[in-house]
């Protein structure tokens, strides 16, 4: 069995999906988290200054999402065939596309500008991508992303929804397939045992 060592903060962010398939697969890694002051002492030792990174008896993996499919592919998670691996991916893009909203206006300096790009984030981009979500569900049938089983992309919807949730507990009140999603991937046993365990963290 392979070694795996996961590197990132001490939060969830961008370490929690492989987390999940972890958890979900029962594999055992070493979770090894850094806290934030000494971020400046470890970057230079990342592949490219960037975490998360995974470790493979030694071999170094950089990029979220490249992680996030190599462990899915290990673990049986990306697909029965090539064309479920490319609706798992168009799944993922869609999103790293949201979170890309968000993260534009988390660095916009001007506060006025700041406050209107998190406005229509809030009011026209989520909607629009958790109806996106919606439909490929229930043009699916199956209350999986992707096939008859769990699969890369109900993680990446499950953990993506969690702040959003957070912040907003009715959020999902009018996509019932989504939110039929959520709470059948939070009751898989691996993955509530993880959830349950895990330290409440604002990220």
């Amino acid at each position: 069995m392979p070694h795996y060592k996961l590197t990132y903060f001490d939060f969830r962010g961008r370490a929690e999906i492989a987390r999940l398939m972890f958890a979900y697969a029962g594999k055992e890694y070493e979770d090894h988290r850094i806290q934030v002051e000494d971020w400046s002492a470890v970057k230079p030792n990342t592949p490219f200054g960037q975490i998360p990174v995974l470790e493979v008896d030694g071999e170094e993996i950089g990029q979220s999402v490249a992680i996030a499919n190599y462990l899915a592919r290990e673990f049986g998670l990306y697909g029965k065939t090539n064309m479920e691996s490319c609706q798992i991916d168009q799944v993922v893009c869609l999103i790293q596309d949201l979170i890309n909203a968000f993260v534009k206006a988390m660095f916009e300096i001007d506060p006025a500008k700041k406050a209107e790009m998190m406005r229509v984030n809030n009011e026209e981009v989520v909607p629009r991508f958790l109806g996106f979500f919606e439909s490929i569900l229930k043009k699916n049938g199956t209350g999986f992303f992707v096939g008859s089983d769990i699969t890369l992309a109900d993680f990446f919807i499950y953990d993506s929804t969690w702040n959003l949730i957070k912040s907003t507990p009715t959020l999902l009140d009018n996509f019932p397939n989504l939110k039929q999603h959520r709470d059948r991937i939070g009751s898989v046993p691996q993955i509530k045992a993880h959830v349950d365990a895990r330290k409440p963290t604002e990220h």
